[in-house]
């Protein structure tokens, strides 16, 4: 069975979890999955985190 979660309770200003809604629902994924998605890429360019997986893009890359 894959690593256990740890739940918490977040407190989130409205405004903040509207803007993470609708940013969640265009990359398809969950909020909690979007904020843990989130955190891992701060954590891992701040090098506070060993890079577990490759990081999916938040953009497409610019063609030329």
């Amino acid at each position: 069975m894959g690593k256990e979660k740890k739940a918490f309770p977040l407190r989130l200003d409205p405004e903040i979890h509207k803007a993470l809604e609708r940013w969640a629902g265009d990359e398809f994924r969950s909020v909690n999955s979007h904020i843990e998605f989130l955190l891992r890429e701060a954590l891992a360019k701040s090098g506070r985190l060993k890079q577990l997986r490759p990081l999916e893009p938040l953009e497409p890359p610019e063609s030329e």
